[in-house]
């Protein structure tokens, strides 16, 4: 029995502890709201931001950073602007003390996500694969910290799964869900081959989920069906559903459609400073507020700012598109290959000079016997075409100049000299050796 006298000062400090276990869950739900508020920032859907703000609160309670996923498709490594929209969301989590784990799908690669396809993907060897993750890996930590980056790769758990583990897998969704997915409806609609095979592409990633106890998954809208089915399946093993976050598609040079290498409107992350801040300075305006939320640390409120003195005619679109330019390049090089990039860029096209430095083309393997190289050949093979007919489009559009001499012919023959100056459309450049 506690004495009278000092009944008091236990009241006291148990009153203590409630203001300082008060205050402390104050603190907790200030913390968690302000990191969802950095999270949500540009996201497309969140499925569901209350489940997020719970998994927030939770992780400052237990001091148990959240374990956040994106899987990465080895088919296609190179990465591009469009691929960091969601590797920026990712650094916003670690930079808020969470843990990404960057997952390589060198077994689901095996199968091919068949997002936004028409037909079957061709399954890749492990050989091509492997070659494919190791060059995301030197890409990704462009943009993600490399000290705070979990890389796994889903071969780990997958290929160890029984027969019976594939069985019971399977069990949890019916053919009716999967044929849901607009890919699969659309192809079973017209008559086109689905293979069993592809309908386990979202259930081994959905197990990915399971095997990583992921709270958090990353993806582009087109992943929305994948991410959902992920949460299906940690509920089938018990496991707490992640959070289904989707980021929006940003659109490529050509400003309608998405980027993507294979329709040559992408900006690499590894590409030359110069190279980078052309193929920005050449987007559609209305596309540079887009690309400075997305792509750019400026906050809401600078953009917003911009986009009100660009609507007034207080700001022209070529001094905005100059500032993302800088921006973009410091990112992926530094500020002082920004500003040279610039100078070359106004240099070029303002007063009409030829940059100092751009690729060399060997003109001898491309020699007729007479001497001469037919100029569409030259084209291709400088890689400013992708097809012969491409490149007879860009001669007859009179995109095509030899030391600014125009040329309009596609049939033409050139006898190249060693210095002179291919040009094709406003910032491509090669040198003739």
């Amino acid at each position: 029995m506690v004495p009278r006298s000092i009944r008091p000062w236990v009241g006291a400090v148990f009153f203590l502890e409630e203001v300082v276990d008060l205050v402390e869950k104050v603190q907790i739900e200030k913390e968690a709201r302000r990191q969802l508020g950095i999270l949500m920032s540009n996201t497309e859907e969140v499925v569901s931001e209350e489940e997020l703000l719970d998994k927030l609160r939770v992780s400052l309670t237990e001091d148990r950073p959240l374990r956040v996923k994106l899987g990465l498709d080895p088919s296609a490594p190179d990465i591009h602007l469009g691929h960091a929209v969601v590797l920026r969301k990712l650094r916003q989590f670690q930079d808020l003390g969470h843990q990404v784990i960057a997952l390589i799908g060198d077994f689901t690669g095996r199968v091919g996500d068949p997002s936004g396809v028409s037909e079957t993907r061709r399954q890749l060897t492990e050989e091509e694969v492997m070659e494919n993750a190791r060059t995301y890996q030197d890409q990704m930590f462009k943009v993600l910290d490399p000290d705070k980056t979990v890389l796994d790769f889903n071969s780990r758990w997958l290929s160890p799964m029984s027969f019976a583990d594939v069985v019971e897998l399977s069990s949890h969704i019916t053919v009716a869900r999967m044929l849901e997915r607009n890919d699969f409806a659309e192809r079973h609609s017209r008559d086109r081959a689905i293979y069993v095979h592809e309908f386990f592409y979202p259930l081994m990633q959905g197990y990915d989920s399971v095997a990583l106890e992921a709270d958090v998954e990353l993806g582009g809208t087109d992943q929305k069906f994948n991410l959902i089915m992920a949460r299906t399946i940690q509920r089938a093993y018990d496991v707490e559903p992640e959070i289904a976050m989707c980021m929006p598609i940003i659109e490529g040079t050509d400003g309608v459609r998405k980027m993507s290498k294979s329709l040559d409107n992408y900006i690499g992350v590894t590409e030359s400073p110069r190279e980078m801040f052309g193929k920005i300075m050449s987007l559609p305006d209305a596309l540079t507020c887009r690309y400075f939320r997305l792509l750019t640390d400026r906050t809401p409120e600078e953009v917003d700012a911009m986009e009100e003195a660009l609507a007034a005619g207080e700001m022209h679109p070529r001094e905005a598109k100059e500032q993302l330019g800088i921006a973009i390049v410091s990112d992926y090089h530094d500020a002082e290959a920004a500003g040279a990039a610039a100078e070359d860029f106004r240099a070029v096209f303002s007063g009409g000079a030829t940059p100092e430095e751009m690729p060399a083309l060997d003109c001898r393997e491309l020699l007729d016997e007479d001497g001469t190289v037919w100029i569409v050949g030259m084209i291709a093979a400088a890689g400013f075409a992708s097809s012969n007919s491409e490149a007879r489009r860009l001669v007859e559009q009179g995109a095509v100049s030899i030391d600014g001499a125009r040329v309009e012919d596609p049939t033409a023959r050139i006898a190249p000299e060693a210095g002179q100056v291919l040009r094709v459309g406003r910032r491509r450049f090669c040198r003739l050796q």
